[in-house]
Formats: C-alpha cells, structure tokens, sequence
C-alpha cells in the first residue's frame, strides 16, 4: 500500500472551491493545530477550500502529535535520521500536492501553503522544487533548511511571506533573515513581517498580513 498523509478538508463558504490552503503544522503537534485558523479567514476568502495534513510520523518528542522528522537536539535522534526523515517527508508532501490539485480540479497557481515552524521548513523545502509555482507560501516562525542546495535543486520561485516573532524561543528570530537573504539572493519574492513581542506562535497582526498576502496572490479583490 502506498503510504499517503492523512488530512482534514473543509470546504469553501460558497461551494465554488477556485483556490486552496493547505495548513502544515508543527513538530509535536497535528493538522487541527492550524485548521481552526480556517475559521478568521475563511469569511474573507469565501471560494477558498482548507485543508491541513498530518506529518507521516508520531512525534517522538510528543507521541499525541506527529513530526515531519526528528529534530536531534529535542528528540536525541541523529543528523542522519533527520536528514533521511526530512526526505522522506518531503517525498510524500510533493505527492500529496499532486493529488489534491487533482482531487480539487485546480492548478497549482491556486494554492497556497501555510507553514508553521515545521511545517514552514517543509513548504520552503518542498514548493521551490516543484516545477509549477503554487501561489504564494506563508511561512511562519520557520527557517530554510539546506539553504545552500536551493538554487541548484529549485525549479519554481512562488512568492514567499515571512513572518515571525522577535520574541521566539525556539527558532530564533534570526533564521528570518537568514532565510530571507537565501531566498532572494536565489531570486524569489520575498516579503517580511515582524511579530513584535511575540514568541512561538501566530499573533493576530501575523494573521492579518498573511490573509493581506493570500488575498493578492489570488487574486482576490
């Protein structure tokens, strides 16, 4: 049986369902940790289906939650077991991109990933190397893993909105420089926005800017 990651749908508030948001969430946690987000927006992108998937593997740090791949200074795994899980991970979000764009009847110019810490890591590693840009990436409290592979492995530029607290504590504040350098330095798009005071997690202003980002790049008047 071929292994596919399990995911939470809900459909757009008028049924016309032209666009996507697909929710990543973090290390430990679940897609529910994000879906409730769908709730705030969804009533200012009414033709918008969300979605949010679970990482492949239970957490080992949190065995309710799940993780995209270990994180050695947390978890005690090796750099290699990191590295291999993030491969893997990466293999099968890349599939199950495919088939929702199949599944929902839309091109990839209509969706839009919203990444969290873990889940930012994924979709800054994942969009660029497929060849069909999606719409836009919204990469929370994140950083780009393997920066110094990106423009030899990309194959599309989405836009990318980089949002992140100056009071994080768990991934610095620092990796949204770092990452916003790599990426346009590779020439990708990229905006910023900081969450004053605001640790790990999503403020209201964040939500604000990254709707504000959603809307523009599709299209949404």
């Amino acid at each position: 049986m071929t292994e596919e990651l399990n995911y939470t749908r809900r459909p757009s508030k008028t049924g016309a369902d032209t666009s996507v948001v697909l929710f990543l969430h973090g290390y430990g946690a679940d897609g529910a940790d994000l879906l409730g987000l769908a709730d705030p927006l969804a009533e200012h992108l009414p033709d918008t289906v969300f979605m949010a998937a679970d990482a492949p593997t239970r957490s080992m740090a949190n065995p309710m939650g799940f993780q995209w791949f270990p994180i050695p200074w947390i978890d005690g795994s090796s750099d290699a077991a990191a590295a291999e899980g993030m491969r893997h991970a990466a293999k099968l979000l890349d599939a199950f991109i495919d088939k929702i764009l199949a599944e929902e009847g839309i091109d990839a110019d209509r969706l839009i990933l919203v990444g969290f810490s873990q889940g930012t890591m994924m979709s800054l590693h994942v969009a660029p190397r497929r060849a069909d840009p999606v719409a836009g990436i919204v990469a929370f409290s994140g950083r780009l893993m393997v920066p110094e592979r990106l423009q030899e492995e990309m194959l599309s530029q989405p836009p990318v909105l980089l949002i992140h607290g100056n009071s994080d504590d768990v991934v610095p504040f620092e990796e949204m420089q770092m990452a916003g350098e790599a990426l346009q330095g590779a020439g990708f798009t990229v905006y910023a926005h900081v969450m004053e005071g605001t640790g790990h997690g999503i403020a209201p202003d964040g939500l604000s800017v990254a709707l504000a980002f959603m809307r523009e790049h599709l299209d949404i008047e």
